[in-house]
């Protein structure tokens, strides 16, 4: 947003127009209690040229991200986007577009967000997917509110290593609806122990929760789980947080999962520190009537052309508030665009080359990084583009040492796991060049 400031004067015209004497009457309706007292801690106002070369100076600060060596993933992933996403999301007709109440008037908006669910239930091998969510945290509580209705039951297994930030996000969504969450910690090799899993499901169980990969990079096994929960007459819900691994491993719809939901950040949307991304979900037909947000149809017209309508939206806009399955007001359209440009632009064999860059490339640094002396895998299984590496010594140390060499080596796991205080969560994509594999081996031995 450009800076567009308010002169005193405008300021005075508009409390008159509102019949106001002060700026403090505009906040009469915020308790006392709740007010601050005392002026912001900023300092003063620059005029904006100044500003913008302040804000200059911040930003080169930064690391570059073409010049720094990154490894750092874990739920948000530095992949190459190609320029026709850009180019294609600027057209006014798009980032201006609103939601397509009227169909008539939003064809091509329609269009896109079926192209978008069409892809995703390629991808994931499900039978529907809805318009996109607002980003993977959220998509995974919607999934387990989801099987909390489809299947009216309380408890929810939560199976081997979920993305610890997306687990609290469920819990602020859904532990105040009476839904218990039970956690089933992986097994010594980072993976699920189907056995443990399936001891503990009972008659209450309405989902078992898998994330494919999970946060520690490790594949799961992912039919036995489905089979096991489905025995149950539970859910299987797969999360998937590194949506390019879909380009390369079985759609987790083909080994048993029901609902597949997950963070589509990596197909064209850049890291923008944080957001927006987009969520998505995909479910078996069965579950259709119960996804949240709005789900996109193709239909003809009376000449027999096709045409594109709001075939399904559960949400509070459309229907009566206790009959909603959600609140989700927004289907990040702009993010979804580039998602679906991105995925139509790499094709079927473009998602898969580029998916098994990113495992050859992970392969390569776990090689050379595991000759360093003291460093292990502590999970040596199989993975795609992220592991665990163990160091000799504490990692937030290193990684600062490192991060002054310009290289992001991954994320210090003590930050969710306060016993593994010499791990490091490293992240391998088609970005990072064989060269920076090396030179992160090399910097990191040395800092040992």
């Amino acid at each position: 947003m450009r800076y567009i400031p308010s002169s005193p004067a405008e300021r005075r015209k508009l409390l008159q127009v509102l019949g106001l004497d002060s700026i403090d009457r505009l906040f009469d309706t915020i308790p006392e209690a709740f007010r601050l007292k005392r002026p912001l801690d900023l300092p003063p106002a620059l005029p904006e040229a100044d500003l913008v070369q302040h804000l200059s100076e911040l930003s080169r600060k930064n690391l570059d991200p073409h010049s720094s060596a990154q490894f750092l993933g874990a739920g948000a992933y530095r992949h190459f986007i190609p320029a026709i996403v850009d180019h294609l999301i600027s057209r006014a007709e798009f980032y201006s577009s609103y939601t397509p109440y009227q169909p008539e008037f939003s064809q091509g908006t329609l269009q896109s967000i079926f192209e978008f669910q069409t892809m995703i239930c390629q991808l994931t091998g499900m039978d529907a997917a809805n318009a996109s969510l607002y980003d993977g945290a959220s998509a995974l509580a919607e999934g387990i509110l989801l099987a909390h209705r489809a299947k009216r039951r309380q408890e929810i297994l939560i199976a081997g290593f979920v993305h610890p930030e997306y687990l609290k996000v469920v819990r602020t969504l859904v532990t105040t609806l009476g839904i218990e969450l039970k956690m089933i910690p992986a097994g010594e090799s980072g993976a699920c122990d189907v056995d443990r899993v399936a001891g503990q499901l009972t008659g209450q169980t309405a989902a078992v929760v898998i994330q494919m990969p999970n946060f520690v990079g490790r594949l799961e096994d992912i039919a036995p789980l489905a089979q096991a929960a489905h025995r149950a007459g539970a859910v299987c819900i797969v999360v998937v947080n590194e949506a390019v691994s879909l380009g390369m491993l079985e759609a987790p719809g083909n080994l048993g999962a029901d609902v597949v939901l997950g963070e589509a950040q990596s197909f064209g949307v850049p890291l923008s520190y944080g957001g927006p991304y987009l969520g998505f979900m995909g479910v078996r037909m069965e579950y259709v009537r119960e996804l949240p947000g709005r789900l996109v149809g193709q239909a003809k017209d009376a000449q027999g052309r096709d045409g594109y309508v709001l075939t399904l939206a559960t949400r509070e806009q459309h229907i009566r508030r206790e009959k909603a399955t959600s609140n989700i007001c927004t289907n990040q359209g702009l993010c979804m665009l580039a998602a679906t440009i991105f995925m139509a632009t790499l094709g079927k064999q473009g998602m898969r080359e580029l998916a098994l860059q990113n495992r050859s490339r992970t392969e390569y640094a776990k090689a050379a990084l595991i000759k360093i002396p003291g460093c292990k895998l502590p999970y040596p299984g199989p993975g795609f583009n992220e592991f665990v590496l163990e160091l000799p010594k504490e990692a937030i140390a290193v990684h600062r040492q490192l991060l002054g060499k310009g290289i992001v080596a991954g994320l210090p796991l003590e930050r969710y796991f306060p016993e593994r205080k010499n791990d490091l969560l490293i992240t391998v994509t088609e970005t990072n060049s064989r060269n920076q594999i090396d030179r992160l081996a090399k910097e990191l031995k040395g800092a040992l």
